[in-house]
């Protein structure tokens, strides 16, 4: 599984670790994608940012910037439409490759974690 891929996977479980449900995953709105939909226990809708990095050179958050958040907001308010009414935010989970092992046959990546919450909001 590529890198992007697996940083997705292991951030749809971070969520679920955390008590949200999985709502949606690559959703697809006009030309811009969402990586990651949770509903959160309390009812919050939370579009979550995915950057998955190899290495410490870059940062994976310093890759989102006011561009990326604005079309965040554009594709969530395309999702949005026609579904009732909830509370949003929207996250940036930023994940460095700290390692990998082999168990069971499969190559399991580690990742150090990076959460940023409402990066709208200047979070990031």
């Amino acid at each position: 599984m590529e890198l992007g891929r697996q940083g997705e996977a292991f951030a749809a479980a971070y969520y679920r670790d955390r008590g949200a449900r999985l709502v949606g995953m690559n959703a697809r709105c006009g030309r811009d994608e969402i990586d990651l939909i949770v509903r959160e226990p309390t009812g919050t809708l939370v579009f979550v940012e995915v950057k998955t990095r190899s290495g410490r050179g870059c940062g994976a958050a310093e890759a989102v910037d006011a561009r990326k958040v604005a079309r965040m907001r554009r594709a969530a308010a395309r999702w949005l439409r026609g579904r009732p009414y909830s509370p949003v935010r929207f996250d940036v989970l930023a994940l460095t490759v700290v390692g990998r092992e082999r168990r069971e046959g499969r190559e399991h990546v580690l990742f150090d974690v990076e959460r940023y919450e409402g990066v709208d909001q200047g979070a990031c």
